[in-house]
């Protein structure tokens, strides 16, 4: 079942406080979540097993699937860059998921304790990840991104005629979408 009406308004008024304004809801039943992403995690991505809140640390993907199938509604905000040096990434993640957190908990602070957020970029709080959710330095703030959660993040954002292609090149806009699950 939806949100109503109001407590959507209410959601509504919440994100654009916080200055997002780029943002759309959807059905979590239409995220896409795939095996392939979990494989192009595995093979291809430098953080995979040193990030505490990337694979392997995060569940198996018919897990991440059902997951989602517990939410009723879902926000997907987007974000924008561009990088002089490829480097910078990190800082300028860091700083947006920061905000998302506190969103998030406003959010579950308002009556939606379902509510989590999946960052647009990996977690990147600690300059060095202990790469255990055990040892975490950040528990309360680390989230995973889409991705290590096997959502096929071009895919899904493409059904909402959100903008996203593959850089060639580090000078080139990034477009990075996180999402905001709630119920």
């Amino acid at each position: 079942m939806s949100l109503t009406p109001e407590k959507r308004q209410t959601l509504d008024a919440m994100i654009n406080e916080k200055g997002y304004t780029d943002y759309k809801w959807i059905d979590p039943k239409k995220i896409i979540v795939a095996q392939w992403v979990r494989m192009k995690c595995m093979f291809g991505c430098s953080e995979y097993g040193r990030g505490g809140a990337c694979p392997p640390n995060t569940p198996p993907v018919a897990d991440c699937e059902r997951f989602f199938n517990e939410y009723s509604d879902a926000v997907i905000l987007h974000f924008e860059g561009t990088m002089d040096k490829p480097e910078e990434r990190h800082s300028w993640s860091r700083k947006i998921n920061a905000g998302l957190v506190k969103l998030e908990r406003e959010v579950f602070l308002a009556g939606f304790e379902r509510a989590f957020l999946l960052f647009m970029d990996s977690c990147c709080f600690c300059k060095e990840c202990s790469g255990d959710r055990k040892i975490c330095k950040e528990p309360r703030m680390a989230r995973p991104a889409p991705e290590a959660m096997a959502v096929d993040v071009y895919s899904t954002v493409r059904r909402l005629d959100f903008p996203i292609n593959v850089r060639t090149d580090y000078d080139q806009k990034m477009d990075r979408y996180a999402f905001l699950m709630v119920y």
